[in-house]
């Protein structure tokens, strides 16, 4: 699931980079009187980093969370972790 959200953000952005940087007359166009195509875009751009990070949230708190939860009370799961990070101290 991160990896299809950052996919995602990744196209949103770069999508919006190359109309900056191929098609600035669309983008300079108005909306309405003072709001040009490209403010709306990039703000857009800032909206949808928003939701995505949203999902991605609530993505984890419903499956990534109680999955590593789950992990951390297998039997064992504590020593596991310490020998992980270079034994006892």
């Amino acid at each position: 699931m991160a990896a299809i959200l950052t996919l995602l953000m990744v196209a949103v952005y770069f999508g919006f980079i190359l109309l900056v940087a191929y098609q600035r007359a669309l983008l300079g166009g108005l909306v309405s009187d003072g709001l040009s195509l490209g403010i709306v875009l990039g703000a857009l751009v800032i909206v949808s980093a928003w939701v995505l990070t949203l999902i991605y949230v609530q993505w984890a708190n419903r499956v990534y969370d109680p999955a590593l939860a789950a992990l951390r009370a297998m039997p064992g799961a504590e020593s596991a972790a310490r020998n992980a990070q270079g034994g006892a101290q």
